[in-house]
């Protein structure tokens, strides 16, 4: 029978399930994706109730399976997603959308009491307002629901939701409340002010570490129970607990989020960026990040090329960087896409290709692309001195993209690491007492160092 900590892998749209052995190896593995329901208004939300009956039974069939011991279980799930519970307990409202539009006159009420909306999203770590800030939701349902609002008794972030769901204990952590919930005030470190006068407080229950865990006996086995962690601060677990040198980690797939957990400065002063953001450290320190719609755009214009040079989907997949055609494109360098879901005030009014190969465009739409990726990395660095650079996620195989930054970054150690599993492996090592050493990344996340490439 082998010791085992399970993790709960909450996405949007695929729901996975992991044992992870005392060496963090994973050991099994279920995935499962259910359909969107609709909320009260006809907008698509999470399928709570499917979500609640999967997580009870793949845990007590893992429980009854004679292979593995279960000794511990955490729960890593996206952020900006409030469950709200009435005095039984019993769950009020649909997982809102964060994606779902918001009343204007509801943010403008907000900001006439609250505002200037600069200094309000400088401090709380915000790019904007929306249901994007899981504390604006709040705002929205004691104003616009006031007959649900009187009948919360808790509203809990989805990762403790679901160590509730196991505990029956309602508790608040760190990473929930600091991924842009505009409910923190960064300056105080403390909840900003507003949440207090209008006695949001009183339904957010009390804080605790998110390395904390509770001992329960669960149907007859003592299993240790974390309270849950928001995914990206996750991700970012691994790193900080075996790499001891500064560092800055970016993480790319749809988005490609820049996280710097080592500044001495957090808070955002641009507050015209609307790509600076703030999220929290399992501890409460702040990390200053920002975020760029990178994969989403490489999607897009990938998808146009191939269209354009006829070649099959996956060929992208096979270019390697080429020196001399990198050489040719910077010799007399101009901007050549109009992005579809990124702004650049470098980029022309439309795409207008003027090579004939593909591996030629392709690697024009790389350069563009990552020069964009720079900025975004300059912008979390700041004035920090910081010599190490980790890549993970979709691009972190992408030969282009990997190359071009190690050009760029000359002066600092540039890492690729290789895990889908990074949320997960988070939530596993945060309730775990283990010390993780400087071979952790190397053993499991393939690390991989990179050399620049000579300049002829």
């Amino acid at each position: 029978m082998i010791d085992v900590t399970a993790v709960f892998d909450i996405g949007k749209t695929n729901k996975k399930f992991f044992l992870f052995d005392k060496n963090y190896k994973e050991v099994y593995k279920e995935y499962i994706h259910f359909d969107e329901i609709e909320d009260e208004d006809g907008f698509p939300t999470e399928n709570l109730p499917a979500l609640q009956t999967w997580l009870k039974s793949v845990f007590e069939n893992i429980l009854e399976a004679s292979e593995y011991n279960v000794k511990a279980i955490n729960f890593s799930t996206y952020g900006a997603s409030f469950v709200h519970l009435d005095e039984n307990g019993e769950v009020l409202t649909p997982l809102y959308n964060y994606t779902k539009p918001i009343d204007k006159n509801i943010i403008d009420g907000f900001l006439e009491k609250y505002g200037p909306k600069e200094e309000f999203l400088k401090t709380t770590g915000c790019f904007d307002l929306s249901l994007l800030n899981s504390g604006l939701q709040l705002y929205w349902l004691k104003y616009s629901k006031p007959e649900v609002f009187k009948k919360i008794k808790y509203s809990l972030h989805l990762p403790q939701y679901l160590s509730y769901v196991f505990t029956g204990i309602p508790l608040s952590e760190y990473t929930s409340i600091g991924c842009h919930t505009a409910l923190w005030d960064y300056t105080k470190k403390d909840y900003h002010e507003w949440v207090y006068k209008e006695e949001l407080n009183n339904i957010l229950p009390k804080i605790v570490s998110t390395e904390t865990s509770i001992n329960m006996n669960y149907n007859g086995k003592r299993i240790k129970i974390g309270v849950g962690i928001h995914d990206s601060s996750s991700a970012l677990l691994p790193y900080v607990r075996s790499v001891k040198k500064k560092f800055v980690l970016v993480s790319t797939g749809t988005w490609s989020i820049t996280l710097n957990p080592f500044t001495d400065h957090p808070i955002i002063e641009d507050t015209h960026d609307k790509d600076s953001i703030n999220y929290m450290r399992i501890n409460g320190k702040p990390v200053k990040a920002t975020r760029l719609f990178l994969g989403n755009e490489y999607k897009i214009q990938v998808r146009k090329l191939d269209k354009h040079f006829g070649v099959a989907e996956d060929y992208h997949r096979h270019v390697k960087f080429d020196y001399e055609t990198y050489s040719e494109i910077m010799k007399d360098f101009k901007h050549m896409f109009k992005w579809e879901s990124l702004m650049d005030s470098k980029m022309p009014s439309e795409t207008k290709i003027s090579y004939t190969k593909f591996e030629d465009a392709y690697h024009q739409l790389m350069t563009e692309l990552v020069l964009l990726q720079i900025k975004s990395i300059k912008e979390v660095i700041g004035g920090d001195s910081i010599k190490r650079l980790y890549i993970d996620g979709g691009f972190s195989d992408n030969d282009l993209f990997v190359k071009l930054l190690s050009h760029h970054f000359r002066n600092m150690k540039l890492r690729t690491t290789d895990s889908s599993l990074g949320s997960a492996l988070g939530a596993a090592i945060s309730i775990s007492d283990t010390e993780l050493n400087s071979k952790f990344l190397k053993k499991n996340y393939s690390l991989k160092k990179h050399v620049p490439f000579i300049i002829k």
